[in-house]
């Protein structure tokens, strides 16, 4: 039997409105070679990198929750998941986006 956030999220969008925005993402998956490649899209400073490594570092020790009171949890699964998505600048070719100021 289907909930209705299931219901909600499966069925097709009747009202018309439609946003196509080109965009760059890049692949699933999280890595040093990930938090590496979002950092140089953000044309960050290299402590900044470096503190995202840190933080990247200590997230691979810790562990997921399995004793949520009162409620039971499928694992997330990291992997299956894209950490970087941008909108293309107007007449730009790969660039993304830098939104409003």
């Amino acid at each position: 039997m289907s909930t209705a956030a299931e219901l909600l999220t499966n069925r097709e969008y009747k009202y018309g409105f439609v946003t196509d925005i080109e965009t760059e993402t890049i692949a699933k998956g999280l890595s040093e070679d990930t938090v590496r490649l979002i950092s140089s899209k953000k044309n960050e400073p290299e402590w900044m990198l470096e503190f995202r490594l840190k933080a990247y570092r200590h997230w691979l020790k810790m562990e997921q929750p399995d004793n949520w009171a009162n409620f039971d949890y499928p694992n997330i699964d990291f992997q299956n998941i894209s950490y970087y998505s941008a909108p293309k600048g107007k007449g730009e070719k790969g660039e993304p986006g830098r939104g409003r100021s």
